[in-house]
């Protein structure tokens, strides 16, 4: 079974829309109205809904590295690299 995303904003939909064909259940940061949320807290509203966080965006790998050294519990962060073509990045 697909696993439960959570789009950052900055996820181009193309991406969105291939995984969603693929079967994924995903929520948008622009559906959940969130869009203008810091990282810390936007990771903390995926932790709260059960969703992986999909990201493009390399902060968030340092937001994740500050709450593993500290012990926290978080959401899992999937981080794909801004360049990377759509579809290699689907296909991964």
């Amino acid at each position: 079974m697909p696993a439960a995303l959570y789009m950052d904003v900055h996820v181009p939909m193309s991406i969105t829309r291939a995984l969603r064909r693929k079967g994924f259940d995903i929520l948008t940061a622009q559906q959940d109205g969130t869009t203008r949320l810091p990282d810390p807290a936007l990771l903390d509203r995926a932790s709260a809904l059960g969703r992986m966080l999909f990201s493009q965006d390399e902060d968030f790998l340092a937001e994740v590295v500050h709450r593993q050294r500290a012990g926290q519990q978080h959401a899992t962060v999937i981080y794909a690299h801004q360049f990377q073509p759509i579809g290699r990045c689907v296909f991964d």
